[in-house]
Formats: C-alpha cells, sequence, structure tokens
C-alpha cells in the first residue's frame, strides 16, 4: 500500500466538504456543518487563505485529510501550526495514514521554524487520545477551551 501525503488544490474542494461531512458525522456534530463549498475555496484557495489542507492517499484514493493554519505564541516570539481538523475514513485505519498526516504537518511546522503544534481532542475520544500519547503528544490539562460563536460573538463586537 502506498501513501501520499499532498497539498489540496481548488479542484479538492467538493473532496473536502465529503470529508468534513464524514467528520461531523463521526463526531456525532452533523447538524452543526453550515459551510458551502463556495465558503471553503474563498477561505481555502482565495485572496488571504484562512486555513490550509492536506490530503491522504493510499493507493490514489483520497482516505483522509488534515485542515490546520498558524497561530502565535507570544511568549516563544514564533508561529505555531493548529491542527483543526484530522480525519481518516473508517477502512484506512490503523494503515499508518493518521501518523503520516501528522508527520506531514509536524515537518511542515519545522521547516517554517514553528514553536509547536497543536490541536484539540473530544474528551471521549479515547482511540484518538492513545493514539496521540502513542506519538508524544501530551494533553494541556492546565487549559480550558474558550469559544465565542452565534449571538454572543456578534454581542461582544457591539453588533
Amino acid at each position: 500500500m502506498t501513501i501520499n501525503i499532498r497539498p489540496a488544490v481548488p479542484a479538492d474542494v467538493p473532496l473536502i466538504a465529503a470529508l468534513i461531512r464524514e467528520l461531523a458525522d463521526y463526531e456525532k456534530l452533523a447538524q452543526e456543518v453550515r459551510f458551502t463549498e463556495d465558503m471553503l475555496e474563498a477561505y481555502l484557495f482565495g485572496m488571504h487563505p484562512m486555513a490550509e489542507v492536506v490530503i491522504g492517499e493510499q493507493d490514489g484514493i483520497a482516505q483522509g485529510f488534515a485542515l490546520f493554519f498558524h497561530n502565535f505564541s507570544t511568549f516563544e516570539g514564533r508561529p505555531g501550526i493548529y491542527l483543526e481538523d484530522l480525519f481518516v475514513r473508517p477502512e484506512a485505519r490503523g494503515t499508518g495514514l493518521g501518523k503520516g498526516l501528522l508527520s506531514h504537518l509536524a515537518t511542515i511546522a519545522v521547516e517554517r521554524g514553528c514553536a509547536r503544534f497543536e490541536w484539540s481532542v473530544l474528551d471521549w475520544n479515547e482511540p484518538a487520545i492513545g493514539f496521540y500519547r502513542k506519538l508524544g503528544a501530551r494533553p494541556l490539562d492546565e487549559w480550558t477551551g474558550m469559544r465565542l460563536d452565534g449571538d454572543a460573538l456578534k454581542a461582544l463586537a457591539g453588533s
């Protein structure tokens, strides 16, 4: 089996959309999906891309993706990479594709001079947590994720 990790291109938008929907189904969050393919294309490949995507293929068939963007560490004075989503289709799990995607992003982080590579994982996703720990990732138990969205975001923005 041949694994290939490649940068996504605009023609991949329908594939990216399908993989995001599969991820949302797996995470039991399908009701949260609100994007359109036009939105994905604009934000991933438009004048000012907000994120990047790599596609994981096995024997030429797309079986997963990773969507990431840069953040910045004020203490380090350097950028980091934040992995927003990683997904490998069930039939390709356990074949090295997930590790390949993460390794590819770690390589990008090192090449770009990043101080760190971070992501979040749902607390119920024990298989993923175990997988990440085996790779050397450590949980940041001292941090609590916070989010503003919807009406709360608009209210704070003064809208």
